[in-house]
């Protein structure tokens, strides 16, 4: 039989989904699954993006520009400049998602043998497109005791070598959902600029910061324009992570070129969901403060419950929908197997994503996992009671 690529061994499982069987067996047995490990969004998706879809009135489902609509371009200059970030849409090409925007970066902006430097927990992703374009990804390890700050910018230093290509930040943060300072951010761009480095900066979930200070974009940071790369989509903006619309931002017009390349391979980014994308532009502010409101709402809800459980511990997230939870357990993944494999409670279990996959460094965050606060709030309660019978339960075997 034919032997796969060493890249194809190499790649990474995901942490989020490889616990995937697990849950359909237990499903199968009649137990009802508690999905804390996947940032799948329940909240409705706008009214304007689903009747755009429903109303579609086209006689050929054809080919969109390499770089997406006109239209839509125009209507993500019009997004951006609510949050003061400044661009045209020359600035922006739509993409297969967010991820296909991180593989547009990776090609672009690497060599193979090149070099990446990330906090860690870590997007498990970021690895896997790393792994694929044969970049390497240094870690700067972040501690749940503060909340995942980061280091001190020296220890980001220390890792800087003549292959070192960029940083990559996640801000708000997933796992984490930490939200990094204006003087982290500060610190950051002086390094980059120092160094002529890139700096990618995923800001998918900037709809969700829970502070009252202004949301502060890699885009707004001065003196690096031409080395800023933003990753974006629309996949938990608008709870449409099916339609698989996501953007390659940048003011480096060398840089977009060559990304232009690597778009015009893949023809085009998905026509539909860019028709359902533009229209869900058009969503109303109450939209917008209600679904926030809701994630407030949940996020006390699951971080204050689980404190509440002896053993636990979770720091208050400030962005995102995500908080990585320290647990009494040696075996993060051993112990979510097992909620799936062996454990229920009254009929029921928890599923979460082991903090494992989320690190680089070898044996990091064996006792942590990543939960997803995107269940109605009657839901994480009950997960809630559950997730503490089967700590129980397995702490006693």
């Amino acid at each position: 039989m034919p032997r796969i690529s060493q890249r194809g061994v190499d790649m990474p499982a995901s942490p989020i989904r490889k616990l995937a069987p697990f849950a359909v067996a237990a499903k199968q047995k009649g137990i009802k699954v508690y999905h804390l490990n996947i940032g799948q969004p329940d909240l409705p998706t706008p009214q304007e993006g689903l009747d755009a879809l429903k109303n579609i009135d086209r006689k050929v489902l054809e080919y969109s520009p390499s770089q997406g609509y006109q239209s839509y371009l125009d209507g993500l200059v019009k997004y951006y400049a609510k949050y003061n970030i400044n661009l045209n849409a020359n600035d922006i090409i739509v993409t297969c998602g967010g991820s296909e925007a991180l593989q547009f970066a990776f090609l672009a902006c690497f060599n193979p043998g090149d070099e990446l430097i990330v906090p860690e927990p870590v997007y498990a992703n970021y690895m896997g497109f790393a792994c694929e374009m044969g970049v390497n990804v240094r870690t700067i390890t972040t501690k749940i005791e503060n909340g995942f700050a980061l280091p001190a910018i020296e220890e980001f230093e220390k890792l800087i070598n003549a292959r070192t290509r960029a940083i990559m930040i996640c801000n708000p943060n997933n796992p984490t959902g930490t939200l990094y300072t204006k003087e982290e951010l500060m610190q950051l761009r002086d390094l980059v600029k120092k160094y002529d480095l890139y700096l990618i900066a995923d800001e998918v979930y900037r709809e969700y910061v829970y502070s009252d200070e202004p949301y502060l974009s890699a885009l707004h940071l001065e003196g690096i324009e031409q080395n800023v790369v933003l990753i974006d989509s629309v996949s938990k903006r608008y709870s449409e992570c099916g339609i698989r619309i996501g953007a390659f931002i940048t003011r480096n017009a060398e840089l977009r070129a060559a990304v232009m390349k690597f778009a015009q391979a893949r023809l085009s980014p998905p026509l539909i969901g860019q028709v359902v994308a533009e229209a869900s532009l058009a969503a109303p502010q109450q939209y917008h403060q209600a679904v926030y409101d809701e994630y407030i709402a949940r996020r006390n809800c699951l971080v204050e419950g689980l404190n509440k459980i002896p053993g636990v511990y979770s720091p208050m997230p400030m962005g995102a929908f995500y908080t990585v939870v320290k647990l009494p357990v040696q075996d993060s993944d051993d112990f979510c197997r097992w909620c799936l494999e062996e454990f229920s409670y009254e009929g029921e279990t928890v599923m979460m994503a082991p903090a494992t996959g989320f690190y680089a460094t070898p044996g990091a965050g064996k006792n942590e996992v990543r939960m997803a606060y995107v269940l109605k709030i009657d839901d994480l309660k009950r997960a809630l009671v559950v997730l503490e019978k089967a700590l129980e339960a397995y702490n006693a075997r």
